[in-house]
């Protein structure tokens, strides 16, 4: 079985139905013949990361869990997360100096399983989860045993590093 973790964000608009789509469009199109199992975290409201907002984030941590060992293409998972957002909202995620800002919809894809990518189109782990403890606390109850590859910590470890 191959472990995808998902992190959901919006802090527009109306979040908890923002998420709500996406998660009901990711299900779709990463396991449209209902095979696979999607967890779910519970919502967190957490404040703006890497910028200043009055509007506070919903994040919802998901993990599919697919039925055999075959891993999918991280990059092809990527792909569809992307169309799934501007299916969404088509409005940027970034200013024009490439700082963030408010969105209806965000979705980071954080890992699948244990695999280490550092591309142009890619990197993964997501470089930035192990600072983020909206992601690391979902992760954590979604797949406790899970180990960052790189630095071989568990989740517990890098959300205490955080706190």
């Amino acid at each position: 079985m191959a472990h995808i973790h998902i992190n959901i964000g919006s802090n527009q608009g109306d979040r908890a139905a923002n998420i709500e789509r996406a998660v009901a469009l990711i299900a779709n199109r990463l396991d449209p013949h209902s095979r696979a199992e999607i967890r779910l975290a519970p919502i967190v409201e957490s404040e703006p990361w890497g910028f200043d907002s009055e509007n506070r984030f919903l994040n919802l941590g998901l993990m599919v869990v697919t039925e055999n060992d075959d891993i999918p293409d991280p990059e092809s998972i990527l792909r569809q997360l992307q169309a799934i957002e501007e299916e969404i909202s088509s409005k940027p995620h970034r200013h024009a100096d490439g700082s963030y800002k408010d969105r209806e919809i965000d979705i980071d894809l954080i890992a699948v399983d244990d695999i280490v990518i550092d591309s142009p189109v890619l990197t993964l782990p997501h470089p930035r989860m192990s600072d983020r403890l909206f992601v690391l606390e979902p992760m954590l109850i979604l797949d406790p045993q899970w180990r960052h590859p790189v630095s071989g910590l568990c989740l517990k470890e890098l959300s205490d590093n955080v706190k």
